[in-house]
């Protein structure tokens, strides 16, 4: 049979082959047949098998047809009764080469570098890992490996006394984001589908209509959801450094083993192309290092130039594979402020334009974690540091050449950069609408007035006709740079309020903002219609600022 051309479930399930559950040691105190939905410390092995909690009564709300395409499956799927059973948490549906249970992993919690272990509820640390995310499907896809997770499958054993489940709000979030990222050419997770239940709601702490609250300020019944999203594998920062942090306490015999098997399988999943397994593991592990530097640093430049921030950027949010994981209180900047952090929780540390730094310190916790394998050979342990010490050298050049591009120049020009972040602060600059009619090539300012959320004055004006002078002496071709330009500076963004009509519609089973919404995303740097630009090529509305669940959220999901 073709590998191209998935119509059925059965030939679904014959792309069954799971690699973590094969090469991984599963917790010896699990349950065989994944009834493991109690709150529990689990002490050793890489996975928990788990049996997710099926939604009552599904109702399809969306699915990628570009992943749909990628992964050779026909779009009949999205609706056919057993994939959505399987995808709406009901693991039963598993036939043929399929496993019938899910599994969860643990992981550690670092924040911006420090390890901590008192959040967890037994106070030991090995309470921490997947509450809500269950990994269902492992396969090969048109030659390439994919795990499928449900984000809201119900209580795994890290559940910490919570429900497991994801309310439709977050869901929906998490679908369109993963779209819209992958279709702006930044390594994501993908999305897959996502099914709701009217017949299950659950209930969580947001805001109240037109609240100006910095927290919740209301208890909200929501439909609950699942949305499936796709990678190469899940593997997180987190996950090495719990495995680490066991080897350098001796936590059990097995521990350095462990480490170093999911280290291999790291390897294995997500740089088996670029790390040649002929090497010494010693080296191979040199090699890892250098490449997460590599994929991290580019990561989280891509971030910035299109306005993007995670929020929350932990090391247990960061994916050892390199690309963006986790749309839990993530946000795009509209209003350019250095210092945007959507989320209320989150702080200065993890605001837009601290990014860099927070990366710095999850790499460091990576390269930390990869210690104890080298601990035999002082040489190779120097080698280590001497990569882990190159990591801002390393960001810096990537942000430097991201700017360059955004501005269409041939080289980073630092000077003429600060002076432009100092004007679009005074003019309280639109980030996307800003670089998008920069890109036009304005003569003066005037063409630039529209991303502008306060009037100018003369003596502004003059500024900024000034700065264009300056800048357009050192772009080469107009016609080329504005080419250019738009391939990096996207005609349309994320905008808070007006993805809430999206799920708040849903939650009356009405997708079809979800729909207008994953076409518009779908080719965000081509120009949108006059249709769709009249609703979301434009400035944020003077209500919309300072509401909550619109310009800041908690992570209540």
């Amino acid at each position: 049979m073709s590998v191209t051309g998935t119509r059925s479930f059965a030939e679904f399930a014959q792309r069954a082959d799971y690699s973590l559950l094969d090469a991984l040691r599963p917790d010896p105190q699990a349950r065989p047949d994944g009834a493991d939905h109690q709150p529990r410390q689990v002490f050793s092995g890489h996975y928990v098998p788990v049996t997710p909690t099926p939604l009552p009564q599904p109702e399809y709300l969306a699915h990628s047809p570009s992943l749909f395409a990628e992964l050779g499956l026909s779009e009949e799927l999205a609706q056919d009764e057993a994939f959505r059973r399987l995808f709406s948490g009901d693991s039963t549906a598993a036939t043929g080469a399929m496993r019938p249970h899910g599994w969860a992993t643990g992981y550690a919690l670092s924040i911006y570098g420090t390890e901590y272990i008192q959040q967890c509820p037994f106070g030991t640390g090995n309470g921490y890992g997947d509450g809500r995310a269950i990994s269902i499907f492992e396969g090969v896809f048109e030659g390439t490996r994919w795990e499928m997770q449900l984000k809201g499958g119900g209580p795994t054993p890290y559940c910490r006394g919570a429900d497991g489940r994801a309310v439709l709000r977050s869901s929906v979030r998490e679908f369109l984001a993963q779209e819209l990222m992958q279709a702006l050419g930044i390594p994501t997770s993908r999305s897959l589908t996502l099914y709701m239940s009217r017949a299950e709601g659950v209930r969580r702490p947001w805001y109240s209509p037109g609240s100006r609250s910095f927290d919740p300020d209301v208890m909200v019944d929501n439909p609950a959801a699942i949305t499936t999203r796709v990678a190469p594998s899940f593997l997180r920062v987190g996950q090495l450094e719990l495995f680490a942090r066991r080897a350098r306490s001796q936590a059990h015999a097995g521990a350095l083993r462990e480490l170093q098997m999911i280290t291999a399988h790291l390897m294995e999943r997500n740089y088996r192309a670029e790390i040649n397994a002929a090497l010494p593991f010693s080296q191979q592990v040199l090699e890892l290092a250098r490449l997460f530097r590599g994929r991290l640093s580019k990561l989280v430049a891509h971030w910035v130039r299109v306005g993007y921030c995670q929020g929350n950027f932990n090391s247990d949010n960061c994916a050892a594979g390199g690309f963006t994981l986790d749309y839990g209180p993530f946000g795009f900047c509209e209003l350019f402020d250095p210092r945007f952090q959507p989320w209320t929780g989150g702080g200065e540390h993890f605001c837009f334009f601290n990014q860099p730094a927070a990366a710095e310190v999850n790499y460091g916790m990576f390269c930390k974690s990869l210690r104890p394998l080298l601990e035999d050979s002082p040489e190779e342990l120097s080698e280590l540091e001497a990569i882990e010490a190159g990591f801002a050298e390393a960001m810096q050049q990537e942000l430097e050449q991201m700017w360059a591009r955004k501005l269409g120049l041939s080289q980073p020009e630092p000077d003429l950069l600060n002076a432009l972040f100092g004007l679009m602060l005074s003019s309280k600059v639109d980030f996307t609408l800003f670089f998008r009619r920069l890109s036009e090539i304005p003569a003066d300012v005037s063409g630039l007035t529209p991303s502008f959320y306060l009037p100018s004055s003369e003596e502004l004006d003059d500024r900024w006709n000034q700065w264009l002078e300056r800048w357009r002496q050192l772009i080469g071709d107009p016609d080329e740079t504005s080419a250019a330009m738009k391939q990096v500076n996207p005609a349309i963004t994320w905008r808070e309020w007006l993805i809430a009509p999206a799920y708040e519609q849903a939650a009356e089973g009405n997708n079809q903002r979800i729909q207008e919404l994953q076409e518009l995303f779908s080719t965000p740097y081509a120009e949108p219609s006059p249709e769709l630009a009249a609703t979301y090529d434009r400035l944020r509305p003077r209500e919309f600022f300072n509401a909550g669940g619109i310009s800041h959220y908690s992570c209540s999901s």
